[in-house]
């Protein structure tokens, strides 16, 4: 039921800062569960934040604390991701998920997902 869109990813240098945007719809957002995923060629997909989005609850891989902040705008039904001082490293396709679920970080945990937008972190 639901539908998840990605957009903001793009192309920067290490340092710089990118949004990502993912509009969800079909669905209460208070009521679910979203969290942003990454894949780089040849690697596992791998968790990078997640919000519990009734009990404002959120989660991050170490690889990212400090410098990534996920939120969510209930009006306009999105959840965003700011990255920050990116690195070569975080060059991945960035994914967002939904479902109705507090294991964060499984991605088995979700049944929504959107098509990714690519970021590519030049050094």
């Amino acid at each position: 039921q639901v539908q998840l869109v990605e957009s903001g990813g793009g192309l920067v240098q290490a340092g710089d800062s990118l949004r990502l945007s993912c509009a969800a719809s079909g669905r209460t957002f208070s009521n679910y569960a979203m969290a942003w995923f990454r894949q780089a060629p040849g690697k596992e997909r791998e968790f990078v934040a997640g919000i519990i989005l009734s009990r404002e609850i959120t989660l991050y891989a170490d690889s990212v604390k400090g410098r990534f902040t996920i939120s969510r705008d209930n009006a306009k039904n999105t959840m965003y991701l700011q990255m920050n001082t990116l690195r070569s490293e975080d060059t991945a396709v960035y994914t967002c998920a939904a479902g109705d679920t507090f294991r964060l970080t499984n991605v088995v945990s979700y049944n929504f997902w959107g098509q990714g937008t690519q970021v590519t972190v030049s050094s």
